[in-house]
């Protein structure tokens, strides 16, 4: 039986409540829409959603494949909504947000990965809302080309993808993906378009040492990657993996320290940082 940590005292969730909390929700229910704040069990979401910032998941909230950190539902996903990107773009607009992230399940039963989903939603948010800057933090589309530029090519600003731990890891936390690949479609972004701002991030405290995480920061920024994000690792459930340490402020603070000098546009690292958390600040 696995002892489970107890969370130390600078792991504080943060409530939810406020008018802007109270108006998100109301408008994602109406347009039924899915957040990964809910579906991920994210600490930051009563901070981001009363700042009126959200991560809208795409394409349901079932999963194609089955990573033990993550709590979103595996199995067989729904035909997509075709009306979604539109409903997403209304949801901004009537939001009045700034800058969005859109994220996604893996949608493997797709023949393009779900790519011209994402495609359609940024077109459709950027016609209806100019002015908003547009993060799509995307699954690895299985390496393919063609995926990765329907989404670049779009009017875009950021282009992300989570290489979530260090390579040694992947068989136990990322079965089904590969380290390599990962590295892959963030490098085929930036080759595609030069001037789009790529971004990864690290959940710490899954077995990883911190000269391992030093090592995938270096791997990152040899692929073009501008801005990376550290956060730890918090088990959604007793059915994902145990939390194996957590990494103290002065750690996050020290890697936060070496990766920027290693040369990234921006870093984001503590303990409840999550890849969308505060992510209208880092393409400044």
């Amino acid at each position: 039986m696995t002892t489970r940590l107890r969370h130390p005292s600078w792991i504080k969730m943060r409530p939810r409540g406020g008018e802007p909390y109270r108006q998100l929700k109301r408008v994602l229910g109406e347009l039924k829409l899915h957040t990964v704040c809910d579906e991920a069990q994210c600490p930051n979401i009563g901070e981001c959603w009363a700042h009126g910032a959200a991560t809208v998941i795409l394409m349901g909230d079932v999963c194609t494949r089955r990573c033990h950190f993550c709590a979103v539902g595996k199995g067989k996903p729904a035909p997509l909504d075709a009306a979604e990107p539109a409903n997403v773009a209304e949801g901004v607009a009537r939001l009045g947000l700034k800058h969005v992230v859109l994220t996604s399940v893996n949608r493997d039963d797709l023949d393009d990965q779900g790519s011209g989903h994402f495609a359609a939603t940024i077109t459709a948010i950027h016609a209806r809302c100019p002015n908003c800057t547009i993060e799509a933090l995307v699954p690895d589309f299985r390496g393919d080309r063609d995926c990765v530029a329907r989404v670049a090519n779009a009017p875009l600003t950021v282009f992300a993808h989570n290489v979530e731990t260090a390579p040694r890891l992947y068989k136990t936390v990322r079965p089904g993906s590969e380290y390599e690949r990962s590295l892959r479609v963030l490098s085929l972004a930036k080759e595609i378009r030069c001037d789009l701002r790529t971004k990864s991030g690290l959940m710490l405290g899954l077995g990883e040492t911190n000269d391992e995480t030093l090592a995938v920061a270096r791997d990152l920024r040899a692929h073009g990657c501008d801005i990376f994000t550290l956060g730890q690792y918090l088990r959604p459930s007793a059915r994902e993996l145990p939390v194996a340490r957590y990494v103290t402020p002065e750690e996050f603070a020290e890697l936060r320290e070496k990766s920027a000098a290693l040369g990234f546009r921006h870093v984001e690292s503590g303990p409840l940082v999550r890849s969308s958390y505060h992510a209208w600040r880092q393409i400044g």
